[in-house]
């Protein structure tokens, strides 16, 4: 559904006449706040495999590297509800686009641009919001995974800094792979471009993104604590920028990221634009939609929280044969690429390292690697060198692969709303999936 108002294009309102942004810098030996909020700085006691074993409480790095607050959650649903082996060929359900890419208005260079990279017609979530998000108005786009809601905002905002040259937007996601994704399609959609960008991440040195922010750069991209660091350190002035996005909010929100994001918010300027991409819209959503944006449009292309090219199942294993199940369900021909998930980090590290001693190969993706050992793990899986990528939460979000055939839920996640994430990560676009969640025989009895 989509609501429309009459407020007036704030566009250019508060640009004209501004010049190319620079970073104030590292200036004067500017006041350090903190650490780089690394991958492993932990105030307190560590949770353990059975459990939290007393309180604890990460410090701010721990958010940036997506740990909860505190132990390992029982689950709240039942899996076996949700099971669903006949799934719907999305293919055959025909969006009809009322727009094209070059009715958008954009530059005939940017229309090349998408066309080259098969970008054919505009899915629902661009056909519907991108002429909102050229008029300058603050939107809340509401969409499944996979649907192309970030070309949906790159799209306009690349459109409207190529005529106004000195416009700064900030881009706000979750975690670090889900930044650097946004960062690689925004050089490919600008491809040709002068358009400069940095991406800003914890786990990683700060000094480099200190040093690259000192640029004239378009669009900054980062995670809300290494962002705030940055600040803090006058390695920039929020008081630039023109655009903010909040990409995946809801996830960034159950991050514990809330103080972090209105922080930020509130330094830059009020008259602002604000993009809020979500997939979900709970209280505290929307909470902070009401503080932050102005008469926000809302576009929903949300059909159901999981779509119907998923297949779903459950998979009973008994005692201390679960290993050996999951072993043989990727050892199937029809498994040719999985995400398998599970509850901790250590745990995450030994079954991979368990898979590929028994002939699977697989690599691990978890809070504990850091963000070299990340991406190397997540190039190996994206080429197809590796066929099984077994991870923590810290990727249902940030991980968008193309052609994943199977997510395995080895552990059961904590909520309904994580295992809609986790499972997203199959059945993209048109494409059908397979989810399949584990569960212990004597849950049944």
């Amino acid at each position: 559904m989509q609501t429309t108002n009459n407020r007036p294009s704030r566009s250019g309102s508060h640009t004209s006449g501004r010049r190319p942004f620079k970073s104030a810098g590292s200036q004067g030996g500017a006041r350090s706040y903190g650490s780089s909020r690394g991958p492993s700085s932990y105030r307190g006691r560590r949770p353990t495999q059975g459990g939290a074993r007393g309180p604890w409480r990460p410090s701010r790095s721990s958010r940036d590297a997506n740990r909860g607050r505190g132990g390992r959650k029982m689950p709240t649903f039942d899996p076996s509800k949700f099971i669903n082996t006949n799934p719907v060929d999305v293919s055959q359900e025909v969006y009809v686009s009322t727009n094209t890419f070059a009715s958008f208005g954009l530059n005939g260079k940017l229309v090349e641009t998408v066309t080259n990279l098969g970008m054919v017609t505009p899915t629902p979530i661009q056909d519907q919001i991108i002429p909102e998000i050229l008029q300058g108005r603050d939107v809340i786009g509401l969409a499944e995974t996979g649907t192309g809601k970030t070309a949906a905002f790159l799209l306009p905002l690349i459109e409207k800094t190529l005529k106004e040259n000195q416009r700064l937007t900030l881009i706000l996601a979750p975690t670090r792979e889900l930044a650097i994704q946004i960062q690689e399609e925004l050089r490919q959609l600008s491809k040709g471009f002068r358009l400069f960008s940095v991406t800003c991440v914890g786990g990683t040195n700060i000094r480099p993104q200190i040093y690259s922010l000192r640029r004239n750069n378009h669009f900054i991209i980062g995670t809300p604590g290494r962002v705030l660091d940055l600040i803090k350190r006058r390695a920039f002035s929020p008081e630039e920028v023109t655009t903010v996005v909040l990409d995946e909010a809801d996830r960034m929100l159950d991050m514990g990221f809330i103080h972090d994001m209105k922080s930020i918010l509130s330094s830059t300027p009020k008259d602002r634009e604000t993009l809020f991409f979500s997939a979900t819209m709970s209280p505290a959503t929307k909470q902070l939609v009401t503080e932050f944006l102005r008469d926000p449009i809302t576009v929903s292309v949300k059909k159901k929280d999981v779509t119907n090219s998923i297949a779903q199942d459950v998979v009973h294993y008994d005692g201390h044969g679960k290993f050996d199940t999951l072993a043989k369900l990727l050892a199937d021909p029809e498994c040719k690429r999985a995400i398998v998930f599970g509850a901790m980090k250590h745990s995450v590290e030994k079954l991979a390292l368990e898979l590929t001693a028994c002939g699977v190969p697989a690599e691990s993706i978890h809070g504990n690697k850091n963000h070299t050992q990340r991406q190397r793990a997540l190039q190996k899986f994206k080429s197809g060198a590796t066929p099984v990528l077994v991870a923590t939460d810290v990727a249902a979000r940030g991980i968008h692969v193309d052609d994943v055939t199977h997510v395995i839920n080895y552990d059961l996640p904590n909520t309904f709303e994580d295992y809609v994430h986790r499972i997203g990560r199959t059945g993209r676009g048109s494409k059908k999936g397979k989810a399949l969640t584990f569960v212990s025989s004597s849950a049944r009895r």
